[in-house]
């Protein structure tokens, strides 16, 4: 007996064999947004480890900078020049669809067109090493924001492979196995059907000609009888 619960009719072998064709379609389909996902997922990975390195070491040097200002300048006077932010951020996000997957993308404007005009303190009270921290911590915020983006978009694709790879599964291992075993048994019910009715109609055949074999003896007999009294009867008659 098949998984599925069907009626062995040829209505429903027709029904189920359009089902089987839209399923194996579909499954091809799946397929290849699958392997097109596995592609662009393992290069935005690529992306991601290359950047998240060059982010690394320059958060390192930004690192090191802020530590040998905090040595040259008071802790008081470190905190009065950072006090204030002279460079104001705007952050807009729109999405690109990516084989039916939609990540985001990242885009900030500064208040200032010069990206060098950022520090909100003067020049005569403060080590170049802060001079230094501050520029490089401007420069490697581009390059936050990029591997942010980049990472939420692996994110977003890795769910989808997975969600589609699960769709692949079930139709590969589940539906389309059922479906064809259905099929297989609706054929087989209806072959049954068929030979029946061929095994009936041979003997209604057999029979019926028995019948018309057994009239037309009768006929011949009566025939004969009739033949047989009219021959024995008198000549004078």
């Amino acid at each position: 007996m098949p998984k599925l619960n069907v009626n062995p009719t040829r209505m429903e072998l027709t029904r189920l064999k359009g089902k089987l064709r839209t399923a194996q379609r579909g499954h091809k389909l799946l397929k290849d947004k699958r392997d097109e996902l596995m592609k662009q997922f393992l290069e935005t990975v690529r992306e991601v480890r290359t950047l998240r390195a060059e982010v690394e070491e320059e958060l390192m040097t930004v690192h090191g900078s802020f530590t040998v200002a905090s040595a040259l300048m008071s802790s008081e006077a470190m905190e009065q020049a950072l006090l204030y932010p002279k460079q104001s951020v705007e952050l807009t996000m729109g999405f690109q669809n990516i084989m039916s997957v939609n990540v985001p993308v990242y885009d900030f404007k500064t208040k200032t067109q010069s990206d060098s005009d950022i520090y909100p303190y003067g020049f005569a009270g403060t080590s170049g090493e802060l001079d230094t921290a501050v520029d490089a911590l401007g420069k490697v915020f581009r390059k936050m924001l990029k591997l942010a983006q980049i990472e939420k978009a692996a994110q977003l694709m890795a769910e989808e492979i997975e969600k589609t790879r699960r769709r692949v599964n079930a139709l590969e291992y589940v539906m389309i196995p059922d479906t064809q075993e259905a099929i297989r048994y609706i054929n087989m019910k209806l072959d049954e059907n068929d030979r029946a009715t061929t095994i009936r109609l041979m003997k209604v055949k057999d029979m019926l000609l028995a019948e018309a074999i057994e009239e037309q003896r009768e006929r011949d007999a009566k025939a004969l009888k009739a033949f047989a009294e009219r021959s024995g009867a008198p000549q004078g008659e």
